[in-house]
């Protein structure tokens, strides 16, 4: 069985792709079990001690409309002892004050319910005014921008899933 769960909502299906990438570079379905989110329930989650929340920002900084509705369902999970990461997708040339904001918002919610934050990822290379995904100059998780940066994003894959692995002592 699969030991990490990642939990992710799609609207274009560019996050499910990212997390098909993701769960690729982890070592495929035997590590990484996807989770359309729009398909999951609470106790889903406690199969897992290592969580990857994938969600992308739409319109001016809200979340993707399946995580909106599974977002007060998330006050009946028990996160204690969870190592939670985050990726997201974000267009920081079209929406610079709101880029990657839809992470923070789960980020806060998930970490007051006892998750614990892994996968910080460095704002450097990013050109965005405002988001509420960074906390002490880093983002809370993986920010991807297909839109603008889809060069980069395997690469940044690469590099996180590698940092994920030991966050999570894999």
């Amino acid at each position: 069985m699969a030991n990490i769960g990642l939990f992710f909502g799609t609207q274009t299906g560019t996050t499910q792709t990212e997390a098909e990438i993701i769960q690729k570079e982890f070592g495929g379905e035997d590590i990484v079990n996807l989770n359309d989110i729009s398909q999951a329930e609470p106790n889903d989650f406690n199969d897992y001690t290592y969580i990857i929340i994938g969600c992308p920002t739409w319109n001016i900084g809200e979340l993707q409309s399946d995580w909106q509705n599974f977002y007060d369902e998330l006050d009946n999970i028990d996160f204690s002892g969870k190592k939670v990461a985050y990726f997201g997708a974000g267009d920081q040339v079209g929406y610079p004050d709101s880029f990657q904001d839809a992470i923070g918002i789960l980020s806060e919610k998930i970490s007051a319910q006892g998750g614990e934050t892994v996968g910080y990822w460095s704002t450097d290379g990013y050109e965005f005014s405002e988001s509420k995904a960074v906390r002490n100059g880093k983002f809370v998780g993986l920010a991807l921008d297909e839109d603008n940066q889809s060069d980069l994003t395997n690469e940044r894959i690469k590099a996180w899933v590698a940092q994920l692995k030991q966050e999570f002592g894999l």
